[in-house]
């Protein structure tokens, strides 16, 4: 067993009869009596839509047609394009979802004026250093990128940028277009066997690579996060900084903007380069210190730069780096080709949709990053997490609040081969919002278990059998604190209650010392009884008389003609004067409604 602990300072007598269970152990035998209905098709929500009306999505910068018209089967789509920060703000508190692309800066102040609407922000690309992540993150709205579209488009841009840049090919068509013959002025230099430096090893730097391997190029690559085995199967060998400031013929750039990247190519680094490098960037301007390589092409430290992006978009008309005879620009045109303009298009449409359905987004940035096959194999897992923490939260009584919750996985498999990221997060999910206005997801959870001072412990129990399902239960425990229901209190001390999945259906297992099986669906009733014959009848009978429908029932008991509990899942809610003539039923000890 391995624990690792996180603290976060954040009608019934219609029903078919179709199976009976019987299991022990030392202490408690369980007698479950399981009634069911046929099975509904579960429903999984992270981020909540308005279920009376279309959501409301702004895309606020130029989106392919074939991404609009995927949204529009969704959504009420509004596109307004080149507003101003005011007009942004202004709209955004009617807005469920906001598209964009590099050029709209989504900054707290549009966060704050969306007043808790805002559920999704899509950005239509890799980047997304126009966003601000923290504010996002503290405001509940999940954040996407469309990082696959664009890839082979801003890698081809790069290597077009390469090519032109050692031949010349702008400065010399200007030159001949304005009447000029100059064939000795443009004499270019080759690629082949020359080394190229690939600053940032991801998914565009290792297409430029490949390409670049093909044109006959040494590469190399520096990236502190790139696996060396991905280097190796395309030919390319991973050096540190300082290597690639001092052997590399050619250096693309091709990491995000981040405070570690920032102005990474300056007057130090200049200085320490090979004389008569050349650079390429298609990723972000803001990684060059755009006066310190002004001074570095005067100096003929570097012989020319190609660049597709800058510090301020559009550049100033008078900038003289623009303006360098060395320099070879474009307008950020890495990912506009009609083909990536498509896919980046529909690729953010589908993430934006998703989110606002409710379902778990693998390009989300400011969520636990957890691959998409991990994400579909813990579906089911996640449901049961969240409604395991919102009925546990229910079933506290008194003032004192929940500050210690304890969640066990038990699993077969190795402690590092289960991600349980998400599923923390759909517990804190679950304790917070039954007695919280506050809306609480997949992004925000462990923020706002931090602001209310909840700490988190998790435990995971290794099992013997096979690793084939990720989880065969999972736990929840409350520590200090009273309950409603007294059987949900275990031997020591908390309330404890344990589901399963079963059929991709979440079930709760126990309660307290009891065993019970019951989907947890709707709403759930659980009742102390003394166990004696016909009391699921008389039970059933209350509920039947006011229509209200019983999907599950599950009887667990500690020993025959002793204390039982039974948990009742029912489809409608249940009225006061309804429970109470529960309550009335003679050997009913106590009984407790939840909302699930």
């Amino acid at each position: 067993m391995a624990s690792s602990a996180t603290n976060l300072s954040t009608p019934f007598l219609n029903n078919k009869l179709s199976s009976v269970s019987l299991s022990s152990n030392d202490k408690l035998s369980a007698f479950s009596l399981i009634f069911r209905q046929p099975r509904r098709k579960p429903r999984f929500m992270v981020l909540s839509a308005n279920v009376d009306a279309k959501p409301t999505v702004l895309v606020a910068e130029k989106l392919g047609e074939a991404g609009i018209k995927l949204l529009k089967e969704f959504a009420n789509v509004d596109c307004s394009y080149n507003l101003s920060p005011e007009e942004l703000c202004t709209k955004i508190s009617l807005c469920d979802a906001l598209i964009v692309r590099s050029g709209t800066k989504v900054n707290r102040e549009v966060f704050e004026s969306s007043d808790g609407r805002l559920k999704v922000v899509g950005r239509a690309g890799v980047g997304i250093d126009n966003v601000d992540l923290a504010a996002a993150t503290e405001h509940g709205c999940l954040v996407v990128n469309a990082p696959t579209a664009n890839t082979v488009a801003a890698a081809e841009h790069g290597i077009a940028l390469l090519a032109a840049m050692a031949r010349n090919v702008a400065q010399a068509d200007a030159s001949v277009k304005a009447g000029k013959w100059q064939r000795n002025k443009y004499v270019g230099v080759s690629l082949v066997g020359k080394t190229l430096a690939v600053m940032g090893f991801g998914k565009v730097g290792s297409e430029v690579a490949r390409r670049a391997k093909g044109l006959g190029m040494h590469v190399v690559a520096h990236d502190p996060y790139a696996p060396a085995d991905r280097a190796r199967v395309i030919g390319v060998d991973l050096v540190s900084f300082e290597e690639v400031l001092a052997t590399a013929d050619f250096i693309s750039l091709h990491m995000p903007l981040t405070p570690a990247t920032s102005k990474m190519l300056n007057d130090e680094t200049f200085a320490k380069m090979k004389k008569g490098v050349r650079i390429v960037n298609v990723a972000r301007g803001g990684v060059i210190d755009e006066e310190a390589l002004v001074k570095a092409l005067d100096a003929g430290i570097v012989a020319q730069a190609a660049l597709d992006v800058f510090n301020e978009e559009p550049p100033p008309k008078d900038s003289k780096l623009v303006q360098h005879e060395k320099v070879t620009v474009t307008p950020h045109l890495g990912a506009s080709t009609v083909e990536a303009q498509e896919g980046v298009a529909i690729e953010i449409a589908e993430a934006v949709v998703g989110a606002l359905k409710g379902e778990l987004a693998a390009t989300a940035v400011n969520a636990p990053m957890v691959p998409a096959e991990v994400l579909t194999e813990l579906k089911p897992y996640v449901l049961l997490a969240e409604k395991l923490g919102r009925l546990a939260v229910q079933l506290v009584a008194g003032g004192s609040g929940v500050k210690s919750v304890k969640v066990s996985y038990g699993s077969a498999r190795a402690p590092d081969d289960l991600d349980t990221r998400v599923l923390r997060a759909m517990i804190t999910k679950g304790l917070i919002e039954p007695i919280s206005s506050v809306f609480v997801n997949l992004v925000n959870a462990d923020f706002t278990a931090k602001q209310r001072g909840l700490r988190i412990t998790e435990e995971r129990i290794t099992l013997d059998g096979s690793p084939e399902s990720p989880l065969d239960f999972i736990q929840v425990q409350i520590a200090n604190v009273e309950s409603k229901f007294a059987s949900a209190i275990s031997e020591t001390g908390e309330i404890k209650l344990e589901g399963r999945v079963k059929d991709g259906i979440p079930h709760l297992t126990k309660v307290g010392s009891f065993e019970v099986d019951v989907s947890l669906e709707g709403s759930l009733i659980l009742c102390r009884q003394v166990d004696q014959p016909g009391m699921i009848g008389k039970v059933g009978s209350v509920l039947g008389e006011v229509n209200v429908n019983v999907s599950f029932m599950s009887v667990g008991r500690i020993a025959p003609r002793k204390q039982a509990v039974m948990a009742i899942g029912v489809d409608e809610q249940t009225k006061k004067e309804t429970l109470k003539k529960i309550g009335d039923i003679p050997a009913i000890e106590e009984f407790v409604f939840l909302k699930l």
